[in-house]
């Protein structure tokens, strides 16, 4: 695994306070980690409008249904 998934699962973790969830500490998010990941691809591809069409990030998150960073 890379630094830069490392760093989004980072993200999707919180902190719990062990007594309030039978000593759980660590809650992971997937829907979080998939949405982070699905916003890192969009941004790579680009989230431009050109001549009216959406581009292919912006295409990207419309697919997976996750809203971007300015929505």
């Amino acid at each position: 695994m890379n630094e830069r998934i490392r760093e989004l699962a980072k993200q999707a973790t919180t902190y719990i306070d062990p007594t309030a969830n039978d000593g759980v500490c660590w809650d992971f998010d997937k829907e979080k980690f998939a949405q982070l990941i699905v916003k890192e691809c969009a941004l790579i591809a680009g989230l431009m409008e050109y001549e009216g069409r959406k581009g292919i990030g912006a295409q990207i998150l419309d697919n997976f249904g996750v809203k971007g960073d300015e929505e």
